[in-house]
């Protein structure tokens, strides 16, 4: 059994999706119940001049928006939107999008949407609204599903200064801190704090040379690369990931990854269910560790 899924961007073609309730719109899915996964429904979407009708799903959603203003009406409310904006969709909220231009997202389901042959999990409700929408305004409370990736979020340097109190972003917090460790940076886009309870989506930088060792846990994870290249090893198979490449990993697949050009290296991540507080990352060298600590001491109390 293959607990993890490649898909190079030569392989990403969108198509007409959904033409009954919307138009304009294409898309591709990526990682869902085809592909073996459980709990994770990622999809590449694209709407130009075009919109999707309001509706609603039994499954909690969110999206990363990577080019183009599209609008996204969240019951009822219409906020433009700009690239590295993000959000959650709750369960059972009603929504709807519009773009007059070409705008292109990825969209996370989590758990993964039903297949064809099951009961629906989405239902139309009518038409998308038309208000003219307002700018996001990351301040405003009523905005608290969305977030906007600024340029400087996972700079050290400039999280080391303080913030204006004027400045226009959601106030400084440990909410919105950005975790460093071993050359790697991440920062955290899409949990609870935006109301998502199934899943998390955050922004993984590595600088050059930067590890992460073998591991597993109890949850699955996706991956959208978007700069540089990074190496991946997946249940002992290799591969190179480049800009726009997709990769999953189920639960139990044992992964890691490896930056081996000297260059910084980029990707969107996922995890669904979300991750529990505790002692959900088994990494292989710190139980091989821990076992040859044991069996010295074993060692020494019988010489002894």
């Amino acid at each position: 059994m293959t607990r993890y899924r490649l898909v190079r961007r030569e392989e990403i073609e969108l198509a007409p999706a959904l033409q009954e309730e919307s138009s304009g719109l294409t898309r591709q899915v990526l990682v869902g119940g085809a592909t073996g996964a459980t709990h994770t429904g990622l999809t590449l979407v694209a709407l130009e001049d075009g919109h999707v009708n309001t509706h609603l799903h039994s499954f909690e959603s969110s999206f990363y928006v990577f080019s183009g203003e599209p609008v996204l009406y969240l019951d009822g409310r219409g906020v433009r939107l700009q690239p590295d904006a993000c959000g959650a969709i709750p369960v059972g909220v009603p929504h709807a999008w519009r773009s007059e231009s070409r705008a292109e997202w990825i969209e996370v389901a989590s758990p993964r949407p039903r297949g064809e042959d099951q009961p629906v999990d989405t239902w139309f409700l009518g038409p998308a609204p038309d208000e003219p929408p307002a700018d996001l305004d990351l301040r405003d409370p009523r905005n608290r599903n969305l977030f906007h990736l600024g340029a400087g979020d996972m700079d050290a340097a400039s999280l080391s200064q303080g913030s204006r109190v004027a400045a226009p972003t959601v106030s400084a917090s440990m909410a919105t801190a950005a975790l460093l460790y071993s050359g790697i940076t991440v920062k955290m886009l899409v949990d609870k704090r935006l109301d998502a309870q199934l899943h998390t989506m955050f922004m993984v930088g590595y600088q050059p040379g930067a590890v992460a060792h073998p591991h597993d846990h109890p949850f699955e994870e996706a991956y959208y690369m978007l700069e540089g290249e990074v190496d991946v090893v997946a249940d002992g198979d290799r591969y190179t990931l480049r800009p726009r490449d997709v990769f999953w990993t189920g639960v139990g697949c044992i992964h890691a990854f490896y930056e081996t050009k000297g260059s910084t290296v980029k990707w969107l991540e996922t995890s669904a269910p979300g991750p529990p507080d505790r002692h959900s990352y088994r990494f292989e060298r710190d139980w091989e560790y821990l076992a040859e600590r044991l069996r010295e001491g074993a060692t020494a109390e019988a010489k002894a």
